[in-house]
């Protein structure tokens, strides 16, 4: 800079540049600050707003109530009650250790609970459920919800949810039927049945929760509360209202299902009772039971170890649907269905019982080795010769008539799901040649490559099919012994299809979706049934010797229905387990006779003599199905 001759001050060439160098500095930097001002302010301020109105304003996920379950009658099976429950949030709990630590302490201070306690509850669900809240305790108080608000600070992660709890008003009555709850995993999040569920919520798991779980499952709400600075609420801004689930209208009767279980008197074992005509179920039970209450809140491991042990007896495993058992006497319905059909036998053919069969050194007795001389099929079911069927099943296995009694037990409904709207339901087994010999390969592989001690083999280390098929395993077959596996539905469904005339009915709970308060929404449709073709005169002549057995002396279990009103048609059965166990007990029984309506078939596992147990268990539910007296019911005096 210099001065000119009237002394004016000028710029050097050098100086303009630095101020033009200086002044394009000062116009970057407010030409930023202004962008990002205007960024802020005109482009980020719905989002900052949104932000700043999260920070003041929190949501309350509200828990949609189940819809409730009824009976046939529109009786309450299962319903709601209401619950506040402190959960935690993974993403929102401290990453610090000991931060985590401290939330325990203070959480368990005021839900009275041990920190570590806490802790093992909230790291137990989050190890499971990773992304999931974790349920600390449910129905807590309102002032303790009311002070978790006004200090969240103090509790980071930690939030409240009206929780609708499920009520099971007859506890172990219907247990199996109606199923449990239980938090939805991440394998169930990947199905499509729950499409828009969120992980934690509580989904069926079990029963008809499970099979109409998306019926009876609901539309969650929320309810939108504003907190100060300080975390303390304020006010509720708005509510979305959930939605309640739809109501679920069953075929079950709840009194008979209460006789079913009352005659099961918690002894391990079964019953159903159906509908033979369009298989509408009105009562499926199995004991021991269990109080799904207990599913209703988080559930202990120690009380699921104790429900799924063996010492308990496994009261979680539905015997009606999932028991494997022999069937004793009540299977030679199906003998003389498949005899009778494959032209075996007539309806009077008459075959000489003299006590016992010889086959391959092996001697095949009646029960209590009793002699029934010459008889027909009639009176073959009335006394349940064992010998009269025993002969139809080695005819059957010997004769070129390839797997007579297989292929009509399996037409008949063994050995295959019956298709009820229940889950889990298991197949049962009608043992061939080929199962017996193939498992048998199997056990010689094992027994040369481990080279088990007799003790093991005892056990089972290989197996159980320690010899290939025989005559004999067609022979036990014919009288339901053996390898047979069934269950009491199934063996409900067979009895079904003589009784209708040959419609292989598939047994139903579902009868209806309804809105709140019973209005019908939907029909359950019955599903269509298959129809084998059964001679009018051989189902005749096996209702015949069904009728016998109940009403005529010498009849299996005709002392046992002596005197009773309603007259039934119904067969025993026995069937020995061996190893030392208890034989099982079973009855099936057919009412009104001669145009049978119901299906009722109770079993034991150790209930000895079918006429002994099963069968006064079955009068008992048929007094309450068809509202007559029970009166005493004596036992029979029939060995079968």
């Amino acid at each position: 800079m210099y001065l000119d001759s009237d002394n004016r001050r000028q710029l050097t060439p050098q100086l303009a540049l630095r101020v033009a160098i200086i002044g394009g500095v000062a116009l970057v930097a407010f030409g930023l600050v202004f962008f990002r001002l205007w960024y802020l302010q005109v482009l980020s301020g719905d989002r900052y707003k949104a932000e700043a109105s999260e920070n003041r304003v929190r949501e309350i996920k509200v828990q949609a109530p189940r819809g409730e379950i009824v009976d046939r009658e529109g009786r309450v099976l299962v319903d709601n009650r209401t619950g506040l429950a402190v959960r935690v949030t993974p993403d929102d709990l401290p990453t610090d250790p000991a931060q985590r630590q401290d939330v325990y302490r203070r959480l368990g201070e005021v839900l009275k609970m041990k920190p570590a306690r806490v802790e093992r509850t909230v790291e137990r669900q989050l190890e499971a459920l990773p992304y999931s809240p974790a349920t600390v305790k449910e129905q807590v108080a309102q002032p303790i919800v009311y002070y978790l608000f006004e200090n969240q600070e103090d509790f980071p992660g930690v939030t409240v949810e009206q929780v609708f709890l499920r009520q099971y008003p007859h506890k172990e009555i219907g247990a199996h039927l109606f199923g449990t709850l239980g938090e939805m995993t991440k394998e169930q999040q990947r199905e499509d049945r729950y499409r828009g569920v969120a992980l934690g919520d509580r989904v069926g798991q079990s029963g008809v929760e499970y099979q109409y779980d998306r019926f009876l499952r609901g539309r969650n709400g929320a309810s939108r509360v504003e907190v100060d600075a300080l975390g303390s609420l304020r006010q509720t801004l708005a509510e979305r209202r959930p939605a309640q689930g739809r109501q679920l209208r069953l075929s079950v009767d709840l009194d008979v299902q209460r006789a079913g279980q009352d005659a099961l008197g918690g002894a391990p074992g079964a019953f159903a009772v159906m509908n033979v005509r369009n298989g509408e179920v009105l009562a499926l039970g199995s004991s021991p039971s269990f109080d799904p209450n207990l599913f209703s809140k988080l559930i202990r491991p120690a009380d699921y170890k104790r429900l799924s042990s063996e010492e308990a007896g496994k009261p979680l495993v539905n015997r009606a649907t999932q028991g494997g058992y022999p069937t004793g006497s009540t299977f030679k319905l199906i003998t003389a269905v498949a005899a009778l059909e494959g032209g075996l036998i007539t309806p009077d053919t008459v075959q000489y019982d003299p006590g016992s069969l010889r086959v391959g050194g092996v001697t095949f007795k009646n029960a209590g080795g009793v002699v029934n001389g010459a008889l027909a099929l009639r009176q073959a079911l009335s006394v349940s010769s064992d010998v009269f069927f025993y002969k139809l099943g080695l005819e059957a296995n010997s004769s070129g008539n390839g797997l007579l009694i297989q292929d009509w037990a399996k037409r008949l409904g063994l050995g295959r799901p019956t298709g009820i709207d229940l889950p889990s339901e298991a197949p049962g087994l009608v043992p061939t040649p080929s199962y017996r010999n193939d498992g048998y390969a199997e056990y010689r592989k094992c027994v040369a490559k481990n080279k088990p001690t007799p003790e093991e083999i005892s056990l089972g280390e290989c197996g159980f099919l320690d010899r290939p098929w025989s005559q004999g395993d067609n022979i036990n077959l014919s009288v339901g012994q053996g390898d047979l596996q069934a269950d009491p539905l199934q063996m409900a469904v067979a009895y079904a299809a003589v009784a209708n005339g040959g419609k292989v009915v598939q047994p139903r709970l579902g009868q209806r979706i309804e809105y709140p308060g019973g209005r019908v929404l939907q029909e359950l449709d019955a599903p269509v049934s298959r129809r084998l073709k059964i001679s009018a005169a051989n189902r005749q002549a096996i209702l015949d010797g069904l009728r016998s057995a109940a009403s005529e002396p010498g009849g299996t279990s005709a002392d046992v229905f002596s005197g009773f009103e309603i007259p039934i048609a119904g067969k025993t059965g026995t069937a020995e387990k061996g190893a030392g166990r208890a034989d099982q007990s079973w009855y099936a029984a057919l009412a009104p006779y001669p145009s049978p309506k119901y299906v009722v078939v109770t079993t034991f596992e150790a209930g000895g003599f079918g006429a002994e147990t099963a069968a006064p268990a079955a009068r008992s539910i048929l007094a309450e199905l068809f509202g007559v007296k029970a009166g005493a019911a004596p036992s029979g005096d029939s060995p079968d």
